[in-house]
């Protein structure tokens, strides 16, 4: 017999169940007892089930649910199988007993309910309250009314794959401190969460504490940590130094609160250090430390290294800044209100972030010129960094054809971080290349990323033109009252379907460099200037 088939003999006729389709098993026996009983098919129903019909299968749904009938409650569902594993070891797995589920108020075919039980585990005991929902469709071949399965309705953390357990937590508590011994809670810091969970996961049983007994969620997708939903017995967590500072973190979680779908980090340039690292997104995603957007003029620091040491030109040399400039029969413009500067230096093409002088200088590189000078320089794009927890290392390739001009001026197929943009502002400050990270490497022996770094010619030219970035050009209004050594560069990366650019800036105040991004924040220093110079004001 085929795989994924399965055979079930119903009144000596022998009737094959499909893959997914379980379910019919259920909906063919109550139709052979109707031909019994009337010795006529009823019509089948067609359209979205009635409202009667979805409160009738909700209320047997919860019952078979409360009463632990695994088996029956798949039954009204249209994925019987999958819904019957879930359910199992809801009972069994997570030890989740007494259960009461109260519906709340049909809408169309959907019920939103909420669940309280208690999850019992080893003498010990704790409460569970969540609330859900589900949604009633009608059966492909059935036509009877039946629960959309989804692990979500179980409970809303769950995805395909996840599974519910009770026990001893994969990896025990953590009290993670700053580089001074304050502590970090989410509660206080609320970026740090998923973060903190990341620590949690890969370092509590290095921090030396003993682990909780819990309710978890175990994910299908295995780099993810373990989301605990109730604590039976806390476990003694064990302390864990990381390199943040409180007070800079602090700055930066109030800085992102201001935009929203922005993201921060700041680090100490002479070490590489993680100082700050906050995130003010809906979806919760680390886009700070994994975000893959295109980084806008910022990506000129990179350029502009380029054309230096490849000799090409130089901080005082020709940068002339045209109104338009063609490359490969694309015609790249400036932003709008900048005159043209046919004399102008690249110092100055720089500080006024002038696309044209960058893009005429394209065919007097080689298509893979930018792509070394981000990787033998920077540390960039070789997917090698070990900051700690999870990250994206940027990525500069050799692209030819038009996107050879438009990577100079970070459009193209160039893609950063906020992490990867604070460290090339680390790099230009120091002309050291310093890996980022977010925990000692000493804990758990992990080599760190390395690279040749800049000149200490091409790194001083770097710094003069983001000094003057940040006094008189692009990225003044932003960095206005800062006080000591100071440089900066503006960045708004146009993004296809977007009515405004994405907002990037980064910048370094003494030993501290910083790097943000507001997606549709409009230009560098409308949205992601402030949150870099707030940050630069706390830790700087």
């Amino acid at each position: 017999m085929r795989k994924g088939t399965k055979a079930a003999v119903i009144g000596g006729v022998v009737v094959v169940l499909v893959g997914g389709a379980a379910y019919g098993g259920y909906n063919i026996i109550s139709a052979l007892e109707g031909d019994a009983t009337s010795g006529t098919a009823a019509p089948a129903r067609t359209g979205p089930p009635s409202r009667n019909e979805v409160k009738d299968t909700t209320s047997k749904f919860f019952a078979a649910w409360e009463k632990g009938d695994a088996a029956k409650a798949a039954t009204y569902t249209d994925f019987p199988q999958a819904a019957t594993e879930l359910l199992s070891s809801y009972g069994h797995e997570a030890h989740i007993t007494g259960v009461k589920i109260a519906p709340g108020t049909v809408s169309g075919t959907t019920v939103p309910f909420s669940v309280k039980a208690t999850v019992s585990y080893g003498g010990k005991s704790a409460p569970l309250a969540y609330s859900s929902r589900l949604t009633v469709v009608r059966g492909q071949t059935s036509h009877e009314p039946l629960v959309d399965w989804q692990p979500a309705l179980v409970h809303p953390g769950l995805k395909k794959g996840d599974t519910l357990v009770t026990g001893d937590s994969a990896a025990p508590p953590i009290e993670a401190v700053d580089r001074h011994g304050t502590v970090l809670t989410k509660d206080k810091y609320p970026s740090l969460g998923p973060i903190l969970d990341e620590l949690r996961d890969k370092y509590g049983d290095k921090a030396g504490g003993t682990p909780s007994v819990e309710l978890s969620i175990h994910h299908a997708d295995t780099e993810a940590a373990e989301t605990p939903l109730a604590t039976l017995t806390k476990g003694r967590p064990g302390k864990l130094r990381t390199t943040l500072s409180a007070s800079a973190q602090a700055a930066a979680e109030k800085a992102v609160e201001k935009f929203s779908e922005s993201s921060v980090v700041a680090v100490e340039a002479s070490t590489g250090e993680v100082l700050a690292v906050a995130n003010h997104r809906e979806d919760a995603f680390n886009a700070a430390f994994l975000g893959r957007l295109a980084p806008g003029s910022t990506m000129k620091i990179i350029s502009a290294a380029t054309l230096i040491d490849n000799g090409i030109t130089k901080a005082t040399g020709p940068a002339p800044c045209p109104d338009k400039a063609v490359w490969q029969s694309q015609t790249f413009h400036n932003l709008e209100g900048m005159r043209p500067n046919e004399q102008a230096t690249l110092s100055e093409s720089f500080a006024r972030s002038c696309n044209t002088a960058f893009v005429k200088y394209a065919d007097e590189v080689k298509v893979d010129s930018l792509t070394h000078e981000a990787q033998d320089r920077f540390g960039l794009g070789r997917d090698n960094w070990k900051t700690g927890i999870p990250s994206f290392d940027g990525s500069v390739p050799a692209s030819g054809g038009p996107d050879t001009a438009a990577n100079m001026i970070g459009q193209g197929k160039v893609q950063m971080s906020p992490l990867n943009m604070a460290s090339v502002t680390a790099t230009a400050m120091t002309g050291a290349f310093r890996q980022p990270v977010l925990v000692s490497p000493g804990l758990d022996d992990r080599e760190l990323a390395t690279a040749k770094g800049l000149p200490a010619g091409t790194a001083a030219q770097l710094r003069q033109m983001m000094h003057r970035t940040a006094t008189t050009g692009t990225a003044a209004a932003a960095m206005s009252g800062l006080s000591g050594s100071i440089g900066a560069k503006t960045g708004s990366a146009e993004v296809d379907g977007q009515e405004k650019s994405n907002s990037w800036f980064t910048g370094y105040r003494g030993d501290v460099a910083a790097a943000a991004m507001t997606q549709e924040g409009g230009h560098g220093g409308d949205a992601a200037g402030p949150i870099v110079a707030a940050v630069l004001r706390a830790a700087g």
